[in-house]
C-alpha cells in the first residue's frame, strides 16, 4: 500500500473551486481588505502597533530601528513579507497620508511627491499619542486575545480604541466582490458627535453633521460638495466628496498675475500632478496655461502662469479643475467589519454608535477585571490581618512545622491564596505601622469595589464615564493640540459656466467660414476674404461666407427643420476644399442647410416652413452639440423648412409664392421650443416664399438683388391679422419674392 494512498480526494471540480474560492474570499475580506468598525484597523496595522507596544516604544521613549519592529511583527504575529509590513508601517508615519499619525518616524519616510521611504535599516520609529490612545487599557482585559499563527504568542483581536479611528484616519481596501473607501475626518468633531449621540441616541444625520460637516484631509484642500449630497452620503454610507486645491491670485508688476496653489487634494502626488499639467500644456489641451513650476519647500507652492493676463482667474482655474487632479472626487463607501466579523455598509450614525458600544464593552470589561483584582487583594489583605493578629503562632508554625502552608490553613481557616501570601511576606513587613496601612488599604479597596459594582449596574453611570473619556481624548487630539485643528474647509462651487470655460480654452482668432453649394465646409484664417479668391471644386460655388471668431458657435439650419451646432475651432482648416458637411453632421442627401449664422445667447429666431406654419424660438433652446442636431421645426411629406431669421422688431411681414403680402404684430406668433407652429399666412395656391421682422417705428423695407434698399412708406395698407391672405405686394417689390435675397 502506498504512503499517499487515501489522500487523493475525488470531488467535482465545481465544488472544489467554489469551496476554495470561498475560503480565499473570506480570508481576504476579514484579514486584509476591510477594517474593523471598532478600532478602524486592519490586522497588519493592529499587529504593528501591538508589537511596538511590546517593544515599549512609547511616545516618551527613544526610537528603535524599523527593521526591529518589522522583524517582531513578521516573526511573532504576521506571517507575510517584510516589505508589505514595512510599507504599512511607513504609511502610518506619513503626515500627508494619515490625518492622525500612529507612528512617529525618524528618517526618510517618503514625501508628497511620491518618493519612497528609505530602507527599514535606516529609519526609526515609535508610537504617537494617537496610537497610545488606541492601545490604552489593553493590559486590563479590555479586549479578547487569540493565539498567533505559530501558537507561541497571543495577539489582540481588536484594540480598545480611545477615539473613533475608523473615521478619523479613514481606510481603503479592495476585497473579493466588495471594497471600502473611507476618507479621514477631524477627531474632535467625531468625539463631539459621539458625545451628542450618547445624550440623544436617535440623533438625525443632519444633527450629527452640525458636528461632522464633512471629511478633514491631512493635505487640506477645499470641499465643494453640496451639503445635501454630503448628508445623503453619510445617511447611506455611499457617496463622494469633490475636493479642490486651495489657491490664490498673486499680483505681479505691469498688470501680470499668477496662481499660487498652497494645498493639493488628498492622495495626489505633487510630482505626477506637475507632470500631467506639463503634458496638457505640450498637447495644447490647456491653452490658457502658459507654464507651471514647483517652488515648494516644506509647504506646497505651485505656480501656475496664465498664457494671457486678460483671462478671468476663476475661469482659468475652472479649466484646470476640469482637466487635472487639482480637483478630485474622494469616494465614500463605509463597508466595514462589524463586531461579529460580518461585513456591511453603515451610516455615519451607525459607525459612531458601533464605536460607542465598543467603548462601553471596554469599560465593562476593565471594571470587571479591576473588581477581580480587588477581590484577590482583599482576600490577601484579610490573610495579612489574621497573621498580624496571631503573629507569634504564625511564626512558630513557619519555624517548627514541616508543612507550614497546610498547618496555617488548618489553624486559621485561611484560603490557599492567603496562606501563600503569608509565606511570601518579607520580615521587614512585620511592623505595627504595616497593619494600619493594610487596614487603610482594605477600607479604600472596599469603597472602590462598591463604586465599581454601582458602575456596572448603572447604564447612565457608564455613559457618564465614557463622556469623561471622550473629553480626555479631545484634549489630546482637539483643536488646541498639535495638528488637531481642521485643515479642509468648505465652499460652494460657483455654477460652472461650461461655455465660458470652453471658450476661454480656445485661442481667439478671426476666421472666415466657407460653405459651398455642394456642402464642402472649411475655415479660412482671418477676415476680409474676397469670395473671388476662394477656389472651389468644379461646378461648385460659395453658398455661405461668414466671418467669425474661433470661440464662436456656428449654427446651421436645414430644410429638415433641424439645427446643427458646430464649434468654429473644430472645423477643417483652409487648405484644400475642406470636408463634406455630411461627415461632420448627420444630414441625408435630400436635405440642405439654408441658413448659417453665429450663435447669439438670448437672441430669438423666426422659423417657418413652406406651408406657412412657423413660430418664434430662443437660440439658447436650439443649441445641441451633437452630430444629429436638434429638431426644432416639425415638417413632414413634401413640406420643408425655408425660414430661419433672427428676430429684430415687433412686427412680422410674410409673402407667399402668390406674391400676396401680409403684415401684423409679432406678438400674434407663439414662442415655442419645438413644433409645427401656427399658421402665419393663408394660401389657396402655393406656399410661403419669405418672411421678415421689422419695427413699427422704422417701417418695412427690402433689398433688391443689386443690394439697394427700398422702404415701403405705406406698409400699413398691408396690416392685418395672422393667418389672413393679404394683398398683392407693392409695386417695385423684387421679382424673386424675397425681402432680403442672398447674393
Amino acid at each position: 500500500m502506498r504512503a499517499d494512498e487515501g489522500l487523493i480526494l475525488d470531488e467535482p471540480i465545481d465544488d472544489a473551486l467554489s469551496s476554495r474560492y470561498l475560503a480565499y474570499s473570506l480570508s481576504t475580506i476579514t484579514q486584509r481588505a476591510l477594517p474593523d468598525v471598532r478600532d478602524g484597523l486592519k490586522p497588519v496595522h493592529r499587529r504593528i502597533l501591538f508589537a511596538m507596544l511590546e517593544l515599549k516604544l512609547d511616545p516618551e521613549s527613544g526610537f528603535k530601528k524599523c527593521a526591529r519592529v518589522v522583524g517582531d511583527v513578521i516573526g511573532r504575529f504576521h506571517p507575510h513579507g517584510d516589505q508589505a509590513v514595512y510599507d504599512a508601517l511607513v504609511r502610518l508615519a506619513q503626515g500627508f497620508a494619515q490625518r492622525y499619525r500612529l507612528v512617529d518616524g525618524q528618517g526618510n519616510f517618503g514625501n508628497i511627491d511620491g518618493d519612497s521611504a528609505a530602507a527599514m535599516r535606516y529609519t526609526e520609529s515609535r508610537l504617537t499619542i494617537a496610537a497610545r490612545l488606541l492601545l490604552e487599557g489593553i493590559a486590563e482585559d479590555t479586549v479578547d486575545f487569540r493565539a498567533t499563527y505559530s501558537g507561541e504568542d497571543d495577539e489582540p483581536v481588536v484594540l480598545p480604541a480611545g477615539y473613533p479611528n475608523l473615521l478619523a484616519n479613514g481606510s481603503n481596501g479592495i476585497a473579493v466582490g466588495m471594497a471600502t473607501s473611507i476618507p479621514p475626518h477631524n477627531a474632535a468633531e467625531l468625539l463631539d458627535a459621539s458625545a451628542h449621540l450618547i445624550k440623544y441616541p436617535g440623533a438625525s444625520i443632519e444633527t450629527l453633521m452640525k458636528f461632522v460637516p464633512g471629511p478633514d484631509f491631512p493635505t487640506g484642500g477645499v470641499i465643494v460638495e453640496p451639503e445635501d449630497s454630503r448628508a445623503e452620503a453619510y445617511r447611506t454610507g455611499r457617496g463622494g466628496f469633490r475636493l479642490r486645491s486651495r489657491w490664490e491670485r498673486e499680483d505681479l508688476p505691469r498688470g501680470l498675475w499668477q496662481i499660487v496653489v498652497t494645498e493639493i487634494p488628498y492622495q495626489v502626488q505633487k510630482a505626477k500632478l506637475i507632470e500631467k499639467l506639463a503634458a496638457l500644456i505640450e498637447t495644447k489641451k490647456l491653452p490658457l496655461l502658459g507654464d507651471v513650476r514647483d517652488e515648494s519647500a516644506e509647504d506646497i507652492r505651485l505656480i501656475l502662469e496664465p498664457r494671457s493676463r486678460t483671462v478671468d482667474p476663476k475661469i482659468f482655474m475652472e479649466s484646470l479643475f476640469a482637466l487635472s487632479d487639482l480637483e478630485v472626487r474622494i469616494s465614500l463607501n463605509l463597508n466595514v467589519l462589524a463586531a461579529d466579523g460580518t461585513p456591511g455598509v453603515l451610516s455615519l450614525r451607525d459607525t459612531l454608535q458601533a464605536w460607542l458600544d465598543h467603548r462601553r464593552e471596554v469599560l465593562q470589561r476593565r471594571t470587571r477585571a479591576r473588581l477581580g483584582k480587588i477581590a484577590t487583594r482583599l482576600e490577601v489583605l484579610s490573610g495579612y490581618i489574621i497573621a498580624f493578629l496571631n503573629l507569634d503562632d504564625v511564626i512558630r508554625i513557619i519555624r517548627e512545622e514541616d508543612h507550614p502552608k497546610a498547618d496555617l490553613i488548618r489553624a486559621f481557616s485561611l484560603s490557599e491564596t492567603q496562606a501563600e501570601a503569608i509565606l511570601n511576606m518579607r520580615l521587614r513587613s512585620l511592623r505595627k505601622l504595616e497593619e494600619m496601612e493594610l487596614r487603610r488599604e482594605d477600607e479604600a479597596l472596599r469603597i472602590e469595589q462598591a463604586e465599581l459594582n454601582v458602575l456596572l449596574a448603572d447604564d447612565q453611570a457608564q455613559w457618564k464615564t465614557i463622556l469623561g473619556e471622550i473629553k480626555h481624548a479631545k484634549t489630546l487630539l482637539g483643536p488646541k493640540s498639535d495638528g488637531g485643528a481642521r485643515r479642509s474647509s468648505f465652499a460652494e462651487a460657483a455654477p460652472q459656466d461650461r461655455t465660458a470655460v470652453l471658450e476661454a480654452m480656445v485661442v481667439k482668432e478671426p476666421l472666415t467660414i466657407v460653405l459651398s453649394e455642394k456642402g464642402w465646409i472649411r475655415a479660412l484664417k482671418g477676415h476680409g476674404t474676397d469670395v473671388a479668391d476662394i477656389k472651389f471644386k468644379e461646378d461648385d460655388a460659395a453658398a455661405f461666407v461668414l466671418p467669425v471668431q474661433s470661440t464662436d458657435k456656428l449654427v446651421l439650419f436645414s430644410t429638415n427643420g433641424k439645427a446643427y451646432t458646430l464649434p468654429c475651432d473644430k472645423l477643417p482648416g483652409g487648405r484644400g476644399h475642406g470636408d463634406p458637411i455630411r461627415l461632420i453632421i448627420d444630414m441625408d442627401e435630400s436635405h440642405t442647410p439654408f441658413a448659417m449664422f453665429v450663435h447669439q445667447p438670448k437672441a430669438k429666431l423666426l422659423v417657418a416652413s413652406t406651408t406657412g406654419h412657423g413660430f418664434v424660438v430662443s437660440e439658447d433652446v436650439i443649441i445641441a452639440m451633437t452630430k444629429g442636431g436638434k429638431q426644432v421645426l416639425n415638417v413632414g411629406g413634401a413640406d420643408e423648412a425655408i425660414i430661419c431669421k433672427r428676430v429684430s422688431g415687433d412686427h412680422l411681414a410674410v409673402i407667399g409664392e402668390n406674391r400676396k403680402m401680409l403684415c401684423y404684430p409679432l406678438s400674434e406668433v407663439n414662442e415655442m421650443a419645438r413644433g409645427k407652429g401656427v399658421k402665419l399666412q393663408n394660401y389657396k395656391d402655393g406656399g410661403l416664399a419669405d418672411a421678415t421682422t421689422f419695427t413699427e417705428d422704422d417701417g418695412l423695407s427690402w433689398t433688391d438683388p443689386s443690394g439697394r434698399s427700398f422702404a415701403c412708406k405705406d406698409w400699413k395698407n398691408w396690416l392685418g391679422k395672422r393667418a389672413q391672405t393679404g394683398r398683392m405686394a407693392p409695386r417695385g417689390f423684387p421679382r424673386s419674392g424675397l425681402f432680403n435675397p442672398r447674393k
